[in-house]
Order: C-alpha cells, then structure tokens, then sequence
C-alpha cells in the first residue's frame, strides 16, 4: 500500500535534485564558463554530493547540455507571431521581438553558454556545443516561417538572408548586454532590431529578392 507514494516522492525528489544541480550550474558557467565548471564546483554549489550529479549527466558536458537545452526551451515558447488582431505586420514582429526579448532576459543560459561554445575550437568537440547548433538550426527555422507569413512573396535565397540578418543582429544585441549589464534595456533594442529586419523584408520583396537602393 505504501509503495506507490514512496515512488511518488523518489520520482519528485528526482526532479528536484536534477533542477538544483541544473541551477548551480549555470550560476558556476555563468561566473566561470565552460572550462572553470567542473562537477566538484556544482556539487558545493548545489550542496548534492558529485554521485548524485553523475546518476542525472554522465559528465560535464553532458550537464553544461542539459542547461543549453533547458533554457532554450523556455525561450523557445516566445518566438510566435501574435495573431492579425495585434495589429499590422509591423507592430506584429515588434511585439514578437519584445517577447523574445524579455524571454532572453529571463533564460539567457542557452545564449550566453552557447556562444561561448560556438566561438571556441577545440580537438574534440563539446556534446553542448554541438546541442547549441542544433538550437541555432531549430531558431533559424521559426524564424524562417515568421518571415514567410509575413512576406510570403520573398524566394528561398532572400528568406535565408533576412532570418541570418535576424539572428546575427540580435545575438549582437545580446553579447551588448552582456557586456554592459543590466542597463541595457534589451526590449527596446529588439523591438527596433524587428522594425530594421521589417523594413530589410519589404525592400527585398519590392527588389525581387535584391535590397533596392534607398
């Protein structure tokens, strides 16, 4: 009779054991980066001892994964396109880009963890670098259809452009705040980012694909 509750309570304490140690780590990466994590770090970070980090991620870098893919999760539920009734496309992908802004601020781990992977080489590459490209990939097509609801007329080739534009931009915006701090109202940024990659896609639409002069 006690064994489904006593199930229960390991499966939650599982869950909670695993989002401590997902915690601890990206305080440590956060301060650290990849090299100066180790799992000794988050185990006195986290107060679990290192068995209990090794039974949820087989390594470091399994564990610097699972945070790249946790917060990319969660930013991921911002990057949709609000309905018609929010107004022209403009103010659609400016209201887009607000959220997407404020999601990043809330759950930067993937971007900020993932760059500085993305930006090292090493003989062997990272599971989590690996993880952040695979994101980066999964990014650039929600943003590829965002674009094409908006500007169903521009070719492949144009699409691709603009949503590298999008991206580029914004990870530069990110790496801005970064380095500045909190300041930095990265909302507003983003929000004028949107309203230049809006303007870049209906130039492209009106050239055929090719910027048109100014």
């Amino acid at each position: 009779m006690t064994s489904a509750p006593t199930t229960r309570k390991k499966r939650a304490n599982g869950v909670e054991s695993r989002q401590r140690i997902l915690d601890a780590a990206v305080e440590i990466a956060g301060e650290r980066g990849y090299d100066g994590t180790s799992i000794a770090a988050v185990s006195a970070k986290c107060g679990l001892p290192a068995s209990s980090i090794y039974w949820h991620f087989k390594d470091k870098d399994d564990l610097i994964a699972a945070v790249i893919e946790r917060s990319f999760e969660a930013w991921l539920t911002a990057v949709e396109l609000p309905g018609e009734e929010t107004g022209t496309p403009l103010e659609r992908v400016t209201a887009m880009a607000g959220n997407v802004a404020k999601s990043l601020v809330d759950a930067p781990d993937f971007l900020r963890l993932g760059l500085m992977l993305a930006l090292e080489r090493r003989p062997t590459e990272p599971r989590g670098r690996t993880v952040f490209l695979q994101v980066r990939d999964i990014t650039h097509r929600k943003i590829a259809e965002v674009a094409a609801t908006l500007f169903p007329a521009l070719d492949e080739a144009a699409m691709d452009t603009l949503t590298t534009y999008a991206i580029a931009g914004a990870d530069g915006l990110f790496v801005h705040r970064e380095v500045k701090g909190d300041t930095v109202d990265l909302v507003a940024l983003f929000e004028l980012h949107a309203q230049v990659v809006h303007d870049a896609a209906a130039r492209l639409a009106e050239g055929g694909g090719r910027p048109s002069p100014p």
